[in-house]
């Protein structure tokens, strides 16, 4: 029998779990003087655990020196303790008493030292064993039986590596009940007492018990109830549940229900405050082999009701969904299902939790904002709704800090009349206070063209609530999508006839499967070589139109030759009806690729729709002097629509090429020479004097700093303190007459920036040329002319959405929108838009300074 620390070993040896029996045994890496001991223990004749001090005893990692065994935290009182229970004189585990000897988990008292599971008598344990004058193995048997960890059957056991004097390490059992010692030295060999000289291996000992390794048993105790009737109790909630009676054993999986599934008590108490912890083996013992089936092993997340809510908002806002949803009868057993505990919400709570969803991302865009070093353009589309109100958004055009083109969607503003000449004026004067940009407007531009009732109140709000620039010449413009689109209603209602054929067509192949197949049959047979498909179009989108007619063009020769195979198919277009789609057609094309444009490119500039506009200007020109009365009445009829665009934003299109140093007013001379003949230099002239006044301007009355923006000042030269300006005297106002001097002196002698940029030649034409990226980096070198480039390349040239270029009709709100408040619309559509540039407003939302 194994004695305690101070104890001698007298031809006995202590022996850990993976020992074999034999009366001779020894650990693989024990110390000479025929005693053993565990791995990085020092020889002092005695057994110690590893990490402890030499003091004749044997102590557990952390432990202070007591000449007694004990697990952390507790307090030395003669004997081991484990973690959570009493000192007694002994160590027990948290569910078992005191009995002067160590007691494992859920075993019962005998006055010895046991492990998790079994019952033993006169055995040895491991580290988590406490030393009271009985020692049992980790996976000891009762009887007084030794149970070898990794043992073969038959009781065998083999001696891998011998270590010098006298010392043995035991690895693998061989049979015949004998032991081998490979590469051995001479000696004796330590004898191995143990009650009964009996040695049992784990593979051939009956009736084993196995350690409990479910984690159900950090957080349940066992308990004796009666005789032979034991009940696990929650440590938690100290609920008591079946665990055993007699032979029969209830199993854990209604414990771990109890656990994992939320329906503790105590355990919902204790998540607030992280009282869980996942579970970690105990000191001393080897870590449990992996689990084969699934336990509650990851960390419990604490339920929060608020960020569920707003979750729920963020989800509405970004995807349209209708605020009734959260009380629809789905919708709540889906949360009641997924979690519980969640507390369902009515209409008005997230109607207030989007509401709040968009003020907190308001308040974010503002501060974004205020770092804006330039001048703002606002865009102006006017929206419909059954009620006959109107709904105008207010999106801001503008190019930040870092000299990229930016977009917002600011206001959604509903009008009650929409028709009336203040409906415009009310909506631009709401904006600018409300996101403070008085005196920083640059353009306006509008989906539908103002009544002059409408624009003589715009221009007298404007002079009050902005500085005008060129007396407003840049302020007031109209959408190049909404152009396009009405000359295309052009083409389309001039020839209404044959394009209502040509879709009925079209309609007759596409809805009867079998009418599509043979369609498809004779095309083959026929080998047209067009890659087209048909497909019927949307009347409130003409572009499908367009596509449509040179579909239906390209396989004409089918449909022909369908009108003499089918009997069904009947009222099939003529030669002569063909050649009018064929002439529809090239009406729409250069507008379907000008207008393409709007939804292909990211950042469509007013450099591109300068040349695609004077293009289609051009063209149709030409076309007046066709010899077709109905070309040259569809001609004059889109010509007087692209004439009111070109002489309401011309001027603005052309200061914006002059902006690009691949064009300048080259370009601008060589389109007016075509467009004008001989009075282009008369309009060269008005382009050339108004990007020199407009320079002026930059220079006497430049845009005041942001309160969280510093840049360069005026004449290029960097902001600097009074320090680095050499003390007072550089920066004494009395100097001032030195400047007007210096100015009046040089001015005649010394070009503008403007003109030695004019001077300069002219870039190569490189495809996707960065024009903002180019004043980026040439902003030192014109200080002055680079603010005026970034507000002139911010102008937008479309006021509608992507989805709306090709749009025929005025775009409606839905009903559901129209039902709810005008605040509670307007926060869900700008907050929609704003989600998705929110992670890339922080960086510029700080100071900034240039350099």
């Amino acid at each position: 029998m194994a004695t305690n620390e101070e104890t001698q070993l007298d031809n006995k040896v202590l022996m850990t779990p993976e020992t074999q029996p034999n009366d001779e045994l020894m650990t693989p890496e024990t110390q000479t003087n025929d005693v053993m001991i565990t791995p990085d223990a020092q020889p002092n004749d005695v057994m110690m655990t590893p990490e402890t001090q030499p003091n004749d005893g044997m102590m557990t990692p952390e432990i202070q020196p007591n000449d007694v065994m004990m697990t952390p935290e507790k307090q030395p009182n003669d004997g081991m303790i484990t973690p959570e229970t009493q000192p007694n004189d002994g160590m027990m585990t948290s569910e078992t008493e005191l009995n002067d000897g160590m007691i494992t988990p859920e075993t019962q008292p005998n006055e010895v030292m046991n492990t998790s599971e079994t019952p033993v008598n006169d055995v040895l344990t491991t580290s988590e064993t406490q030393l009271n004058n009985e020692v049992a193995l980790m996976e000891s048997l009762p009887n007084n039986e030794l149970v070898i960890a990794d043992t073969q059957p038959n009781s065998h056991l083999s001696v891998q590596e011998m270590y010098p004097d006298n010392e043995l390490a035991i690895q693998e059992i061989h049979p015949n009940n004998e032991l081998s010692f490979p590469e051995t030295q001479p000696g004796n060999m330590p004898a191995i007492t143990q009650p009964n000289n009996e040695v049992t291996s784990q593979e051939t000992q009956p009736n084993k018990r196995r350690k409990k390794k479910s984690i159900v048993w950090e957080y349940f105790t066992i308990e004796t109830v009666s005789a032979g009737c034991r009940r696990a109790c929650c440590k938690q909630c100290k609920q008591s549940f079946a665990y055993s009676t007699g032979s029969k054993v209830a199993g854990t999986s209604h414990l771990k229900r109890h656990i994992a599934k939320g329906t503790c008590p105590g355990l919902l108490r204790n998540q607030g405050n992280n009282q869980l912890t996942p579970y970690t083996p105990r000191m001393g013992g080897s870590e449990p082999p992996k689990r084969r089936y699934r336990s509650p092993s990851v960390p419990y997340i604490s339920f929060d009701q608020d960020r569920c809510r707003h979750e729920i908002a963020r989800m509405i806002i970004m995807h349209n969904y209708p605020l009734h949803m959260v009380e629809h009868p789905g919708f709540i057993t889906f949360v009641k299902n997924l979690q519980p505990r969640f507390d369902k919400v009515s209409f008005n709570t997230v109607q207030g939790d989007c509401v709040a969803t968009y003020l907190r991302e308001k308040q974010s865009l503002m501060t974004f904002i205020e770092g804006i070093p330039g001048r703002f353009c606002l865009t102006l589309d006017l929206w419909t709704s059954s009620q006959s109100l109107g709904y105008v958004f207010i999106t801001g055009h503008f190019v930040d800090s870092e000299w990229r083109l930016q977009k917002r969607t600011l206001n959604v503003m509903m009008e009650p009349y929409p028709d009336s000449d203040s409906a415009f004026s009310h909506a631009v004067a709401a904006c600018l206070s409300d996101w403070s940009l008085e005196g920083k407007l640059f353009s306006l531009t509008f989906s539908h063209p103002l009544s002059e009732g409408g624009l003589e109140q715009l221009r007298a709000l404007l002079c009050i609530k902005n500085n005008l620039v060129l007396n407003g010449q840049l302020l007031l413009r109209n959408c190049i999508a909404r152009t396009f689109s009405s000359m295309a209603k052009v083409v389309l209602e001039a020839g209404q006839g044959i394009v209502k054929k040509i879709r009925d067509s079209v309609k007759y192949v596409k809805i009867s499967e079998s009418h599509e197949e043979k369609f498809l049959e004779l095309k083959q047979q026929l080998q047209v070589p067009s890659e087209k498909s048909l497909s019927i179009d949307d009347q409130t989108k003409w572009d499908t139109t367009y596509q449509m007619l040179v579909a239906a063009s390209e396989l004409k020769e089918v449909f022909s030759c369908l009108d003499t195979s089918d009997p069904d198919y009947k009222e099939a277009p003529s030669m002569e009806d063909w050649k009018l789609v064929e002439t529809l057609s090239a009406f729409l094309k250069p507008l379907f690729d000008s207008a393409n444009i709007l939804t292909t490119t990211t950042s469509p500039t007013a450099i591109i729709f300068f040349h695609e506009a004077w293009k289609i200007h051009s063209d149709l020109t030409r076309s007046v002097t066709n010899e077709d009365p109905f070309v040259i009445d569809v001609t004059k009829a889109m010509l007087e629509k692209i004439d009111i665009y070109w002489k309401d934003c011309c001027f603005a299109l052309a200061i914006a090429v002059v902006m690009d140093p691949r064009f300048k007013m080259k370009l601008v001379e060589f389109s007016f020479t075509k467009l004008y003949g001989e009075d282009a230099p008369a309009y060269i002239k008005i382009v050339d004097d108004g990007v020199h006044e407009l320079f002026e301007e930059y220079v006497t009355l430049p845009l005041p700093l942001t309160p969280t923006y510093t840049e360069e000042g005026n004449t290029g030269v960097n902001v600097m303190s009074e320090e680095s300006q050499g003390g007072g005297f550089l920066s004494d106002n009395g100097l001032t007459d030195f400047d007007m001097y210096i100015m009046e002196t040089t001015s005649q002698q010394t070009k503008s920036e403007l003109d030695q940029y004019l001077d300069e030649s002219l870039l190569p034409r490189v495809h996707d040329f960065d024009v903002l990226g180019w004043w980026k980096l040439n902003k030192l070198k014109y200080p002055m002319l680079s603010k005026m480039a970034r507000d002139i390349l911010s102008i937008p040239v479309s006021s509608v959405t992507v989805d709306s270029v090709f749009d025929t009709v005025n775009k409606e709100m839905d009903q559901y929108r129209s039902s709810l408040r005008p605040e509670t619309m307007e926060a869900l559509i700008c907050a929609k838009d704003w989600f998705q540039y929110s992670s890339s407003e922080v960086s510029n939302a700080l100071v900034k300074m240039e350099v």
